[in-house]
């Protein structure tokens, strides 16, 4: 079977329906067309399925484009950049739909089928009881045209349906190898409903032959409709629609919990809770092109642009991949660590502000949050981590945790309190965080404590929490006054 002809520019294409929220396995595979497109120096074609109106909206397409904005994606023709094929939206394009249908029924290669929908459902039942497939069995392929009159007659409708070839197809996947498909495993199937809709068995194919796609890129759900298309693309080679049949690669699907397919309705499937959560896009991408493809056997970190560079649709793996949420948070953890400081600082301001933030905005301090974030960068796994790690700094109190607090005061923490106090007004404030590390570490062996156990009441007096950012360098930037104020809060907490 002739595919895409070697050496022919690539053009993929990327074709979500505007249903819901996008989720990542539909982000996965549209950055695989994506990079293959870039790698190949192709052209990448971004076209809209929107011909279920039933399910299908202007809200969920608009979250579309902005999420491909946010995530860095580009594409060369589609909304918002046109191209010699549009329109790029389905719904807009009826009228070559309905014209080459009425191309296939002259050509023998499409028929009308009066089934209702209780005849085909008898059948199948019969044929699965028999041990026979139960696709649609031929019943209308060969009706005269006195057998339509007299089904017309009775009132039936008739849906149009392709009319497979007998023998088998066989065709070289690009990421599993040659495949191929017995007649009876591929019967005879819709392409236009009862009421004249196109169906996307017809419209996608005749889509990629009209905008000369040369390489299908989708997910491993929709081999099983692989035959039919290239039946279907076969035929319209013959009416002189489409010029060649394109390669085709089915990429793994993507497991979530219990080895079950990532469903839509999964919420570690919803690429907004990632968003919000403050995935940088690079690390989110950057997890993503690894359910199903590696860069080498030693790396997991690289950038979209190594991405581009390395990208080959042979090098995807054909076995199921699946979705770690931790891996994906400690990639994201490595990629907000490479960023420039400057950089960093620009993407965490939208987790400064409301609604995020839990202090006064006149209470935000640009000096102390430009002083805390190196030391902040080190220590996120996410960007919205920010709030909770420099609050302290911007609070006229401490958040309450009582957890933290029943954890931190053990033993005698009056007295380590008060004497790391001590020290600590004693310390020299203006030499780094070095003196108030050593007035803690003294405080501490004074009462037999390592540092570890010293500094627990000391950050939770200041900070609120168990857990946060280096400790010394955190007084040191919210000041000697402030520091000593929070310890005397805790000690008369304490007391009281």
């Amino acid at each position: 079977m002739a595919n895409a002809t070697p050496g022919t520019p690539v053009r993929v294409r990327f074709c979500p329906s505007p249903t819901g929220n996008p989720h990542v396995g539909l982000i996965r595979t549209a950055l695989f067309n994506w990079a293959y497109a870039r790698h190949n120096k192709g052209t990448l074609v971004f076209r809209i399925e929107d011909t279920d109106a039933a399910r299908d909206s202007e809200e969920s397409y608009r979250q579309l484009l902005d999420s491909f904005h946010w995530l860095g994606f580009d594409w060369d023709e589609g909304p918002e950049v046109g191209g010699p094929h549009a329109p790029y939206r389905q719904s807009q394009r009826m009228d070559r739909y309905q014209d080459i249908a009425g191309k296939l029924l002259a050509a023998g290669h499409a028929y009308h089928c009066y089934c209702t929908t209780e005849e085909l459902d008898d059948r199948r039942d019969a044929a699965r009881k028999a041990g026979r497939p139960s696709g649609y069995d031929g019943t209308c392929r060969t009706l005269t045209d006195e057998q339509k009159a007299a089904y017309e007659a009775e009132g039936r409708s008739s849906i149009v349906r392709f009319r497979m070839p007998d023998e088998p197809i066989t065709f070289t996947d690009l990421v599993r190898g040659e495949l191929t498909f017995s007649p009876e495993n591929v019967p005879d199937y819709g392409i236009v409903r009862a009421n004249g809709a196109p169906l996307y068995t017809l419209v996608n194919p005749v889509d990629d032959a009209l905008m000369e796609i040369t390489h299908v890129l989708r997910g491993e759900d929709l081999l099983s409709s692989t035959p039919r298309q290239i039946a279907l693309y076969k035929a319209l080679i013959e009416l002189g629609v489409a010029k060649e049949i394109p390669a085709f690669g089915h990429l793994p699907y993507v497991m979530g919990e219990g080895n079950k397919k990532l469903s839509k309705r999964d919420p570690q499937a919803n690429l907004n809770l990632y968003r919000e959560r403050g995935f940088l896009p690079e690390g989110l991408l950057n997890y993503l092109a690894l359910l199903g493809w590696s860069f080498s056997a030693d790396r997991d970190l690289f950038s979209v642009a190594e991405l581009i560079e390395k990208f080959d649709i042979a090098d995807v793996n054909a076995n199921p991949a699946r979705f770690d949420l931790k891996k994906a948070e400690a990639i994201n953890a490595d990629h907000i660590r490479r960023l420039d400081v400057k950089d960093f600082i620009t993407a965490c301001e939208p987790w400064l502000k409301a609604p995020h933030a839990n202090w006064e905005p006149a209470d935000f301090d640009e000096a102390a949050w430009q002083a805390i974030a190196p030391h902040a960068q080190t220590r996120l796994t996410v960007l919205s981590d920010i709030t909770a790690n420099v609050d302290f700094l911007f609070r006229k109190e401490p958040v309450e945790d009582e957890a933290s607090w029943t954890k931190a005061m053990k033993g005698d923490p009056v007295a380590l309190l008060t004497t790391a106090r001590a020290k600590l007004e004693a310390a020299e404030w203006t030499s780094g965080p070095e003196p108030l590390k050593e007035a803690v570490l003294a405080a501490g062996e004074e009462h037999g404590l390592k540092l570890g156990k010293a500094q627990a009441p000391v950050r939770v007096a200041v900070t609120g929490r168990t857990v946060g950012l280096p400790l010394f360098e955190s007084l040191e930037i919210l000041g000697k006054e402030r520091t000593l104020q929070r310890i005397d809060a805790a000690l008369a907490k304490l007391a009281g």
